[in-house]
This record gives C-alpha cells, structure tokens and sequence, in this order.
C-alpha cells in the first residue's frame, strides 16, 4: 500500500499525517515532495508517525533531508505519534538526539510558538 499523506494547518504550522510504510521507493520521493512543496507556505512542519507502520533505513534518511531541508529555510520538523518501533530505530540511530517527539500534534505545533518566545503565532515571510 502506497504511503497515504494529508496535511491539516494550525496557524502556520502544517501538520503531515503519514498513513503506511516510509520505505525505499515512491514512499520516501512522495513524501520528500510533499512536504518539500509545502516548505513553499511554512517551513515549520509537524510529522505525525502515528499510523506509520515501518520505517526503512531510506525513510530515516528522507526524515534527515527533510530536518535538514527545514532548518536551511529557518523552519524545523517535529515529530509526534512515534509509535514503539519507530522509536526504537530512532534510539538505534541516536536520531534521538536531534528529532524533537512531541505525544500530539497540538503540543508539537505549540512548541513552535514557546521557540520563538512568543504568544502569537509565528508569521513567517517567505
């Protein structure tokens, strides 16, 4: 089953639901171009890996293009819903380390906000 992608905004933060296996192949380009087309309104993005159900070692690295991808446009990506498995490769890589895991998709966009010191949303100006 292809990997299934839709994407909801909390004010300036959009949000990435993954639906499915991110593995080698049109799983990790469909996803690298998803999320690349919206770095063009908001480089501030929220994967949601609640219903992904495995990830390979091509979907850890379009997870570090993608991180690397956001903080060269001064944005970040977070994710949330990091089911068991997910974590523990995550841990085995020391990804870890770097990934800011947020238990929802709310409390991961907020933090985007308390980053910036700010009440407000952040308005972004590409």
């Amino acid at each position: 089953m292809p990997l299934q992608l839709t994407t909801r905004y909390l004010g300036d933060v959009a949000i990435v639901s993954c639906i499915g296996r991110i593995s080698l192949g049109e799983e990790t380009a469909s996803l690298r171009d998803h999320v690349k087309k919206i770095f063009h309104d908001t480089p501030f993005v929220v994967l949601d890996l609640s219903q992904t159900t495995y990830v390979d070692s091509s979907g850890v690295g379009i997870l570090i293009a993608l991180y690397t991808s956001a903080r060269n446009a001064t944005g970040a990506i977070k994710l949330t819903g990091v089911t068991t498995r997910v974590r523990d490769l995550l841990q085995i890589t020391k990804l870890v380390t770097v990934f800011e895991i947020y238990d929802s998709p709310e409390a991961a966009a907020a933090s985007f906000n308390r980053a910036a010191g700010a009440s407000a949303p952040i308005e972004w100006q590409p």
